[in-house]
């Protein structure tokens, strides 16, 4: 989709990091934008800084595993814009901690958002895409977390894992449809992901001491985790570069946006093990002939 200028995008966990600088690249490009999130005090600050005069930016208080809720938001969006070209399911959240420690309100709450509501986003905004014929671009922000296993954020490589796997599926059902899908893959962003808690419903708070990210100001953390959380974030990209990627990701039709290039080793470390294993199971049944 290379030409975006007046198209429409609908972004989740737009009110601040990664999803606030994308919509600030569309924006740029001449794209109208729906800024939604669940921390309303943060999302109108968001739209603030778009302007006073900035016509081509709303704001919507969504909490995107409420399907009803993102039902709204997507009438909203058709009500302020006429149509919808682009959805970019970016809002997530983390918990830290080994499987073995984790409770079923870390599952649930985590797999709420970094899974269901990409599905949500799916289920709501896909048709309304093509009902208008006019083609369009899905953006599901996974993590190099979706590719390689991190000790200590198992329950966050599941969601990741299943966000790649789910946005190369749609790539491929919707190629003949001139919709585009692209799976965002960051490493480390200054956000606020860090902090994620503080968005969390007091119904699916933790029910064990482990499942934090080692906030830097938690002086009775993990004293190992701080370390790794503070060394991660001297490095992290600032997010206006995720924005500029995520919108040549669009222009272009990427099937995946890689922020973090570092990292190709580690992953072709990965798909060199798989290799690898094929080829002893293929001798395994050769051996045992069958």
């Amino acid at each position: 989709m290379e030409d975006v200028a007046g198209k429409v995008a609908f972004v989740t966990g737009a009110a601040s990091g990664m999803g606030l600088a994308i919509a600030r690249s569309f924006a740029a490009a001449g794209m109208k934008v729906v800024l939604a999130d669940v921390e309303e005090e943060a999302l109108e600050e968001a739209r603030a800084s778009f302007g006073p005069t900035n016509a081509d930016v709303i704001a919507v208080r969504v909490d995107v595993t409420d399907r009803d809720a993102m039902a709204a938001a997507a009438d909203r969006t058709e009500e302020a814009f006429g149509k919808v070209h682009v959805l970019v399911n970016n809002a997530g959240v983390a918990v830290g901690g080994s499987i073995a420690d984790m409770a079923y309100t870390d599952w649930d709450w985590v797999v709420g958002v970094n899974l269901d509501g990409v599905v949500n986003g799916v289920q709501e905004f896909l048709p309304r895409i093509l009902a208008h014929g006019e083609g369009g671009h899905i953006v599901n922000t996974a993590s190099l977390a979706g590719l390689l296993p991190f000790g200590g954020l198992g329950v966050y490589n599941t969601t990741k894992f299943a966000v790649v796997g789910m946005s190369e599926a749609l790539r491929a059902d919707l190629a003949a449809q001139d919709i585009g899908v692209s799976v965002l893959c960051p490493g480390v962003v200054n956000t606020n992901i860090f902090e994620s808690g503080r968005n969390r419903p007091a119904a699916l708070q933790s029910e064990t001491d482990t499942a934090t990210l080692g906030l830097m100001d938690d002086e009775e953390g993990d004293e190992e985790n701080r370390l790794r959380v503070e060394a991660a974030r001297a490095t992290a990209l600032e997010p206006d570069v995720v924005g500029d990627m995520v919108l040549h990701g669009i222009q272009e039709n990427e099937a995946y946006i890689f922020t973090h290039p570092e990292y190709v080793q580690a992953v072709s470390e990965r798909q060199e093990e798989v290799s690898a294993s094929f080829a002893r199971w293929r001798a395994f049944r050769e051996e045992q002939g069958i």
